[in-house]
């Protein structure tokens, strides 16, 4: 490789990097504004003094590089899925070596758990995160505080309705903005920690220690606060896929991470270098604090920006995880719309969006402030990160082929880490931690009924279904030909789709060209273009077409026949869509009393396929081309 390439690919990475900046390191990097405080003011307020202050500081930065570091951004990032990570992603990776196993059913479930516990994470983050910055008001003007509430309502409605429009042109704002703020963090903690150089003593894991030793009890419950400091590392792993691992890590390293340390360790500097009325006053909100009185409104100011953006990324990640499970079949078809036409992860998926927007209103509402909504948070993040731990067990021992004696130690320092932040939050679930555990229990059960009552249907079309080449050699001569193309939709991979029959059957004819497609989604975020099509031959006008997709990639069906015909695929012809039609089978699921599930699972997901979109949405069909044949199965 020449000196210019090697700079021009030095260049991309560090573009990528700052790219990264803008809209990766939102989540996490807003956390200085309500994590240091809670440790002191939450559910379990620890006395301000030299051992607390400094066994908190210790504790933030050992979490941050054992948790964030070393096990997301060092290790997890090794684990990706051609490019893209995840837990959906690292299952699917999984899979491929051990699905076939007798536990591999485990990992699926734990990937599954996992995302579910996402959603409420989803819906807290941006809730926590602009209601902490809005309540700096009050720092400014403590007459301010009845607008609190109201104005981060506004914000936050804002913020969904202009999810539509895409991130493009707001994104292009988001980096600059996320560097000024970083560099505000880093510049603020870096005066304060002139003016009390001793909280670098927090370096040492000592005080973190010592602290445990001292209090025992109440520093395993500050543990649940703490942990707010590093939540936004699961993030860091899903969106690896948009920025890549290197430049990820040069981000992170080179940047994020001494930026948040150094807010940090001056949030500690500055209540050790206050009096004792003093650090009661600034305790309450030290993040703001750390701004001399005249620069505290610009300080709102841009951590309100910083909000803003770091709930968009959240936002984004959950219409990004919505569409994995979606081509995964964990979720129903939903309407997506792609708001850019040059970037292919970019898109909106309006009953996600709306489900949050809801959701985050009533959390504001309910909780009122951000020490409430703390209680609630981080008990979904631990819980991901922690089965993230058991599946990085697996990925060890399955994937990499590392000797247990080799894997064992590694996987218990983070077991006993995560496990430990989990147990913590646990003791939060009377003051709200229940929220997003009963998010991510109805998550789980939509996700899991829907892959379990799709499986069951299949299973069951599959038993009456007539093999494709004996339904074509029996209709060779028994109905009557009309000009034109007929494509009909089979979900499975082999057989007569029900349309097929049911068109015989009703109407007595068959087009010229009659074409089984079946869209297959791998378990790969992106398929080759060479690897996309798989034809077969039937005779007297019959094909197999087979599309390929990777669980990241849009199903354009009549886009990948344009092409099929352009190439000379059947027959030499071209598809011509007013020539075309496409016959779908709508199924109307009976419950019955036969093994599967049970009534109340059936009957969900009965619900659920009456209200997911329709093919012609999810395949981008022409709605004018289209027939659909309905019929019923019993599961």
């Amino acid at each position: 490789m020449s000196a210019a390439e090697g700079d021009q690919r030095t260049s991309a990475k560090v573009k990528m990097a700052v790219g990264a900046i803008g809209v990766v390191f939102g989540d996490i990097g807003t956390s200085p504004l309500y994590a240091f405080r809670e440790t002191f003011r939450g559910p379990n307020p620890l006395p301000i003094d030299d051992l607390h202050i400094l066994g908190v500081v210790s504790l933030i930065f050992w979490s941050m590089t054992l948790v964030v570091s070393i096990q997301y951004v060092t290790i997890l990032m090794r684990a990706d899925n051609n490019g893209q990570g995840g837990s959906l992603a690292l299952v699917a990776l999984l899979s491929r070596h051990i699905g076939k196993s007798r536990y591999g059913w485990i990992t699926v479930l734990l990937g599954v758990f996992a995302t579910a516990l996402f959603y409420g994470d989803s819906m807290i983050t941006p809730a926590i995160s602009v209601l902490s910055a809005v309540e700096g008001l009050t720092v400014v003007n403590p007459a301010l505080d009845p607008l609190v509430i109201p104005i981060a309502l506004v914000l936050l409605v804002a913020l969904f309705v202009i999810q539509k429009r895409g991130t493009a042109r707001v994104g292009a704002l988001f980096a600059p903005v996320m560097i000024v703020y970083f560099i505000v963090l880093a510049v603020l903690g870096i005066y304060h920690i002139s003016q009390a150089p001793g909280i670098l003593a927090a370096l040492n894991p000592w005080y973190a220690i010592q602290f445990f030793i001292t209090d025992k009890w109440f520093a395993f419950l500050a543990l649940g606060s703490v942990v707010l400091a590093v939540t936004g590392a699961e993030a860091l792993y899903s969106d690896m896929g948009h920025f890549g691992r290197g430049p990820m890590r040069l981000s992170w390293f080179g940047f994020v991470m001494p930026c948040l340390l150094l807010n940090y360790f001056g949030q500690g500097a500055m209540i050790i270098a206050l009096g004792d009325a003093a650090a009661e006053e600034a305790i309450l909100n030290p993040f703001f604090f750390l701004a001399p009185e005249s620069l505290r409104l610009p300080l709102v100011l841009l951590a309100t920006a910083a909000t803003f953006i770091a709930s968009q990324a959240v936002i984004t990640g959950a219409f990004s995880i919505t569409h994995q499970a979606i081509q995964l079949g964990f979720i129903p078809r939903l309407s997506t719309l792609h708001t850019s036409k040059t970037h292919q992860g970019q898109i909106y998926i309006p009953v996600i969006n709306w489900a949050l927007c809801i959701a985050v209103i009533m959390l504001v509402l309910f909780f009122q402030n951000s020490s409430s909504l703390a209680s609630a948070y981080g008990i979904a993040v631990t819980g991901a990160v922690t089965i993230d731990t058991l599946l990085m067990a697996v990925l060890f021992i399955g994937v990499w082929k590392w000797r247990w004696w080799y894997a064992a130690p590694l996987v218990l320092l983070f077991l006993v880490v995560d496990g430990a932040y989990f147990a913590a939050n646990l003791i939060k679930i009377p003051d709200g931690g229940w929220f997003p555990l009963l998010v991510g229990a109805i998550a789980f059960t939509l996700l899991t009924t829907w892959a379990k009552g799709r499986r069951l249907m299949r299973e069951r079309m599959g038993e009456v279904s007539l093999p494709l080449d004996i339904f074509a050699r029996s209709a060779r001569n028994s109905t009557a030909r009309v000009p034109g193309t007929a494509i009909f939709m089979n979900s499975g991979a082999s057989g007569t789709p029900s349309a097929l029959l049911h068109n015989i059957k009703h109407n007595k004819v068959l087009h010229e060209r009659v074409v089984v497609l079946t869209v297959l989604i791998a378990d790969i975020p992106y398929v080759e273009e060479e690897a996309r099509t798989e034809i077969s031959e039937m005779g007297d006008g019959f094909y197999r077409v087979k599309l390929h997709y990777g669980f990241m990639e849009e199903t354009n069906v009549p886009a990948a026949l344009k092409e099929i015909g352009s190439t000379g695929g059947l027959c030499g012809a071209p598809f011509e869509m007013m020539q075309t039609s496409f016959f779908l089978s709508r199924q109307t699921l009976l419950s019955a009393a036969r093994p599967g599930m049970a009534i109340w699972r059936e009957r969900l997901f009965a619900w659920m396929m009456r209200n997911a979109a329709t093919p012609m949405q999810f395949f981008n069909l022409p709605t004018n081309r289209v027939v659909e044949l309905g019929s019923q199965v019993e599961i």
